[in-house]
C-alpha cells in the first residue's frame, strides 16, 4: 500500500471515528430532555434546541445541514405527552432540517410543524431568530408604539399580495410590491389593509386559503423578514395591518401535517385532525382535531406569532361557520363543534386582554349575532364580522338592470341591519375577493352584463361605494375597486393599474368618501357614530334617505339621499333633524368623477319647520340619477368649510 494510499485509509478512519463519536455524544444527551422552552426550533446562545410532538413515533432523530444530514445520528429525548426535543450545539440560525420519525418500522421525513421559514423543493425548515412558540413569557420582538384605528374610523382595504404589484411581468408580486403602494392607499385615505393569506403554499399562484406550513411566512411574496418591513412601512403611514388565517383546515396539497408521526384512523390525517366524520370539509378531510390540547396549542401559538413576532394589528378568520359546525351552517344542533366555539373565545378573550384595539373579525357569512356578543356572554368574542345581509342586498340592488325590480325595502333592512347593540360589529362592502370570484365578478362587469352594455356601471357601482362609507358598520373595498377593475379576481391576474390613471375621477371619489366617513374636515361626525334613522323610503321613486349621527348638531348630524332610478328627481321633499342650511359634502354625480355622469348641480338646502317623514323639518331638493348625496351643517369640531364635493 503506497503512502498516499494509507494517508487516505487514515483519514477515512478518523472521520468515521468522529462521526461515531458525535452519535455516542447524541445519543448520551437523547437520555435528558432540552432545558430550552418552546416548540419547533429554538436558537438560543449555546446551539439550537429541537423540541416536536409526536405522540406515536418509537424514535425522533433531526436531521439537517449541521450533520451532513445524517438521519439517525442525533436522537431526541422523550418528554412527557407525546413530545420530543434535543439541544443541538453545531445547529445554527441558517441552517436547514427536518425531522426523522419511526413508527411501525417506516422512517418518516417530517418538515417541522412549527417551521417559520420553508424551503423548496424539498421543504426543508430554516432555523431562524423571532418568536419562540409555545413560551409565555415577553413577546420575541419588542412591541411598536404603533395603535390600530377604533372600530369605527377603521376603513379596511383588502389585497391580495400575488396580484397587486405595479410592476412589469407577471404575477405573483410580493410584500415589496405592496410597500411600493402604501403612500398610494394613504392618500386614498385606507388606515388598514387586509392581506389575503400569506402563509406558505403549495406551487407559486395561490389565493392562500390552501396553507401546507401553517407558521412559514411564503418564499413566493418574499419571507418572514419582507412580511415584517411591510408592517413596519405600513404603521409609518398610519396603516394597520389585517392578516386572514384559516384554522378551519390546512393544505390540501403537500401536507407534511398529514399523519404526522404515522398514526391515523379511518386513512384520515391522524394527530393534528379528526379522524371521524369531523374531518371533512369543503376543501378537504384536514378539518384540525380542535378538541386535543396540542392542536389548540398549536393554533394558539400561531396566533401568538402573528402578533408578537411580525406585529399584525389583527386577524380576519376565515370561514369560521367551519370551526364551529361540521356542516358550516347553524340550524344543525348535531353537527356543532363545541370545541371549536371555545377555541375562538380563547383565542378572542387573550387577544382582547393583550391589546383591546386588536381587530378580530369573523367571515361566517351566517347572520349569527353570537360571533360578535362577548366572550362572558356566550359569544365567541369577536369584535366585528363579514355581513351577509349588506353585501347581497345592496348587490343586488345596484345590478338588477330595471329600476322598477330594484328593491327599496330590502336596501333599507340593509342599512338598518346589525348584530347585537355594536353597529360596527359588521363589515360592510360590496366587493370582496369571494364576491367578485367563483361564479361572481366585479361590480362594473356585472353591471355591464346585465345591462347589455357598460353605460351605468360606474353611476351604479359609485352609487353601492357610497353606500358602503354612509351605512353604519366598518367599510372594507377589495384591490382595485376604486379605480373599475373590471371581470373577476383571479390570482394569475394582476391589477390594471393603467385603470388608476383612466379612472383618476373615481378614485377621487373614493378619496372624498373615506375623508366624509373618517371626519377628516370636522363635518360628518355622524357617519362614525352609532345611530342610523331610514326616515323616508320610496319604492316607486326608487329613492332612500337616512339619517346617520354620533351626538347630534352641526357637524356631526349627517343625511344621506340615494336614488337608484334613471332620471333627475327634481323638488323632491324629505324631512330634515333640524331647520337652517344643509351643505352638500358630496354629490357623487360629478363629472369630474366620471365621463358618464351627469353634473346634475345641487346647491345648498334649505330647511324651514314643517313636520315631513317625522321630522321637525323639511326641504325640498333635487338629485341626479344614480347618485348620493352626503349633506350637514356648518360649524362642527375640526370643521374647514373647504374640501366640500
Amino acid at each position: 500500500m503506497s503512502l498516499s494510499e494509507k494517508e487516505k485509509q487514515r483519514s477515512a478512519w478518523r472521520t468515521q471515528l468522529k462521526q461515531t463519536w458525535q452519535t455516542v455524544k447524541y445519543r448520551i444527551r437523547a437520555t435528558q430532555p432540552a432545558l430550552q422552552s418552546g416548540m419547533g426550533a429554538i436558537p438560543h446562545a449555546k446551539g439550537t434546541t429541537f423540541r416536536v410532538w409526536a405522540p406515536h413515533a418509537e424514535a425522533v432523530y433531526v436531521t439537517g445541514a449541521f450533520n451532513n444530514w445524517h438521519r439517525s445520528q442525533i436522537p431526541l429525548a422523550r418528554e412527557a405527552d407525546g413530545i420530543w426535543s434535543i439541544n443541538v450545539p453545531e445547529a445554527q440560525i441558517g441552517d436547514s432540517y427536518k425531522f426523522v420519525l419511526k413508527h411501525n418500522g417506516h422512517q418518516l421525513l417530517r418538515t417541522d410543524p412549527y417551521a417559520k421559514d420553508v424551503r423548496a423543493p424539498y421543504h426543508d425548515g430554516v432555523v431562524r431568530n423571532g418568536y419562540t412558540a409555545g413560551i409565555d413569557t415577553a413577546v420575541s420582538n419588542p412591541p411598536t408604539h404603533f395603535q390600530p384605528p377604533a372600530l369605527h374610523e377603521l376603513v379596511i382595504y383588502e389585497l391580495h399580495v400575488g396580484t397587486f404589484g405595479d410592476e412589469d411581468g407577471n404575477p405573483p408580486y410580493n410584500f415589496e410590491a405592496v410597500i411600493q403602494k402604501l403612500p398610494y392607499l394613504r392618500i386614498l385615505g385606507i388606515n388598514a389593509i387586509e392581506l389575503m393569506p400569506v402563509k406558505a403554499f403549495p406551487g407559486e399562484l395561490s389565493w392562500g386559503y390552501n396553507p401546507n406550513h401553517p407558521f412559514a411566512i411564503s418564499q413566493i411574496y418574499g419571507g418572514p423578514e419582507a412580511l415584517k418591513r411591510l408592517v413596519q412601512a405600513a404603521h409609518a403611514q398610519g396603516i394597520a395591518v389585517i392578516v386572514d388565517v384559516v384554522y378551519n383546515h390546512f393544505g390540501p396539497g403537500e401536507l407534511s401535517l398529514w399523519q404526522f408521526d404515522g398514526w391515523q384512523q379511518h386513512g384520515l390525517g391522524g394527530i393534528y385532525f379528526y379522524n371521524d366524520w369531523r374531518s371533512k370539509t369543503p376543501w378537504a378531510d384536514t378539518r384540525p382535531d380542535y378538541g386535543r390540547p396540542q392542536v389548540r396549542q398549536y393554533i394558539r401559538d400561531n396566533v401568538r406569532m402573528w402578533l408578537d413576532e411580525y406585529q399584525i394589528d389583527g386577524l380576519r378568520w376565515d370561514a369560521t361557520s367551519y370551526i364551529r359546525n361540521a356542516h358550516g351552517h347553524d340550524g344543525d344542533p348535531g353537527a356543532d363543534i363545541a370545541e371549536g366555539w371555545a377555541l375562538m373565545q380563547g383565542i378572542n378573550g387573550e387577544m382582547a386582554h393583550r391589546n383591546p384595539r386588536h381587530i378580530r373579525i369573523a367571515e361566517d357569512l351566517q347572520a349569527n349575532p353570537w360571533l360578535t356578543e362577548p366572550i362572558d356572554a356566550g359569544g365567541a368574542g369577536f369584535n366585528s364580522q363579514w355581513d351577509s345581509q349588506f353585501v347581497h342586498p345592496i348587490r343586488e340592488a345596484i345590478i338588477t338592470p330595471r329600476d322598477e325590480d330594484r328593491n327599496m325595502l330590502a336596501v333599507r333592512d340593509a342599512l338598518q341591519f346589525r348584530y347585537g347593540a355594536d353597529v360596527f360589529s359588521r363589515v360592510i362592502y360590496t366587493e370582496s375577493h369571494d364576491e367578485v370570484a367563483n361564479g361572481k365578478a366585479r361590480v362594473v362587469h356585472e353591471i355591464a352584463v346585465a345591462d347589455g352594455h357598460d353605460g351605468l356601471a360606474a353611476s351604479r357601482a359609485a352609487l353601492g361605494a357610497a353606500l358602503v362609507f354612509t351605512a353604519p358598520g366598518v367599510p372594507m373595498i377589495f384591490q382595485g375597486q376604486e379605480f373599475l377593475e373590471d371581470g373577476w379576481f383571479d390570482d394569475k391576474r394582476p391589477l390594471d393599474w393603467q385603470k388608476a390613471t383612466q379612472n383618476s375621477g373615481m378614485v377621487t371619489l373614493y378619496r372624498h368618501l373615506i375623508a366624509l366617513r373618517r371626519n377628516l374636515h370636522g363635518q360628518t361626525r355622524g357617519l362614525s357614530g352609532p345611530s342610523i334613522n331610514v326616515f323616508h323610503v320610496n319604492d316607486a321613486a326608487k329613492l332612500i334617505a337616512f339619517h346617520r349621527w354620533h351626538f347630534g348638531g352641526s357637524g356631526d348630524d349627517v343625511i344621506v339621499v340615494a336614488n337608484f332610478s334613471n332620471r333627475v328627481l327634481k323638488q323632491y321633499k324629505l324631512g330634515f333633524p333640524h331647520g337652517g342650511n344643509w351643505q352638500v359634502r358630496l354629490n357623487s354625480d360629478l363629472k369630474a368623477y366620471h365621463p358618464s355622469f351627469s353634473s346634475h348641480h345641487v346647491g345648498t338646502v334649505t330647511a324651514v319647520p314643517g313636520e315631513y317623514d317625522q321630522l321637525a323639518t323639511h326641504a325640498t331638493l333635487s338629485i341626479g340619477p344614480y347618485s348620493v348625496l352626503i349633506l350637514s351643517q356648518d360649524g362642527g369640531e375640526g370643521f374647514s368649510k373647504h374640501n366640500v364635493y
